[in-house]
């Protein structure tokens, strides 16, 4: 079951993954970051800015934010710039961890209603669905972007959830 204690210890582990990745992907030259690497995003860039874009996307729908310019397709293309796309990446952690806080288990229960761009129609599910496939999201291109940034030849630090957010965790 997804309970507002599930959205804040995600919120933040999402918080600190984003920290231990960008950190590392930060010592890399542009030039390494943005080098086609076969991922489904290609470079470590374009799955960072998917990440982003996305977060943005169901932020939109969760909390009213601005949606995200263009295309889910064109989502890797979002703010080509590292040093933007850093700033932009640690205000929406810190948006996300705000949201998080506010949440209660009646908005959770509740159905989201949302035009999809992808699919091209209307659809209705559950919030719990939706914040459980939001987090997901992240973990899933995080752990991509993770592999790029080894291969690389940068190191981060440990990501397992229990040793990043215990104190969150009730």
């Amino acid at each position: 079951m997804i309970t507002p204690a599930y959205i804040r210890t995600m919120a933040a582990y999402n918080s600190e993954m984003n920290r231990r990745l960008y950190g590392p992907a930060a010592r890399l030259s542009d030039e390494a970051r943005k080098a086609e690497r076969g991922a489904f995003w290609g470079s470590i860039h374009k799955t960072l800015a998917h990440i982003l874009w996305g977060d943005h996307a169901w932020m939109s729908r969760f909390a009213g934010w601005e949606k995200p310019p263009g295309s889910l397709k064109e989502s890797a293309s979002w703010l080509a710039d590292f040093a933007e796309l850093n700033r932009a990446r640690i205000d929406a952690d810190a948006r996300i961890e705000d949201w998080a806080a506010s949440v209660d288990q009646r908005w959770i229960d509740a159905p989201l209603i949302w035009f999809s761009g992808a699919l091209g129609r209307e659809v209705s599910a559950p919030r719990s669905l939706l914040v459980a496939h939001f987090f997901n999201h992240q973990t899933h291109h995080r752990g991509q972007a993770h592999a790029l940034i080894t291969a690389a030849g940068e190191r981060t630090d440990d990501t397992d959830l229990f040793l990043i957010v215990p104190d969150v965790i009730a």
